[in-house]
């Protein structure tokens, strides 16, 4: 029961801590430091991605070496986004790994170190392009960089710390927060295809 409430608690927090969480572009002009770090939590779609993400590496028992590849393939995904800008389906990319990530926590899968990198590593270099396509030109990149780099691993911080106080909660509710993900990932794919609720 107490692990439930922290759950709970850890939730109302990070929820709490994103009073922007809408979809992305549009935010006004992003300069920095500050504008990168805010900018995980501009939308609903990165922050659950990356909670997400941090949950599944828990659940895996690889709390750092899953994060880490996140981070590397979202700095590289971040590059080619700002020399490509916005591509196609790019933010049905990024709906569709949410809900991936969703069955992956769910069907609590187990993957090898490698293959659990390569899928998290996929997804984030998604969320890394449309970091770096919506980086204004008049942004700093290192600093705008070094934000979005930092809230990330705050973000994925996070999520192993969601997950490792899941991991005591009753056998049969370890799912719920796995089919959550989904759920919120299917919302935000029909969204980002265009259907209005």
């Amino acid at each position: 029961m107490k692990s439930t409430r922290n759950l709970a608690l850890a939730a109302a927090i990070l929820l709490a801590a994103s009073p922007a969480a809408q979809a992305h572009p549009g935010l006004g002009p992003h300069t920095g430091f500050q504008e990168g770090l805010a900018h995980p939590f501009s939308g609903w779609d990165h922050l659950l991605a990356m909670l997400a993400a941090g949950y599944w590496a828990a659940q895996m028992r690889s709390r750092l070496a899953l994060p880490a590849a996140f981070l590397g393939a979202m700095a590289v995904g971040a590059l080619a986004g700002h020399w490509t800008g916005a591509v196609p389906g790019l933010e049905q990319g990024i709906a569709a790994s949410v809900f991936a990530l969703g069955l992956l926590i769910a069907m609590r899968a187990r993957a090898t170190l490698l293959a659990g990198a390569a899928w998290v590593g996929a997804f984030a270099f998604l969320h890394g392009a449309a970091h770096g396509a919506e980086m204004p030109a008049t942004a700093g990149a290192m600093a705008y960089g070094c934000g979005f780099v930092l809230a990330t691993a705050l973000l994925l911080a996070a999520g192993v710390a969601a997950g490792s106080l899941a991991s005591r909660l009753p056998r049969e509710g370890r799912s719920a927060p796995g089919w959550a993900f989904a759920a919120a990932g299917l919302v935000l794919l029909l969204m980002a295809s265009g259907f209005r609720f």
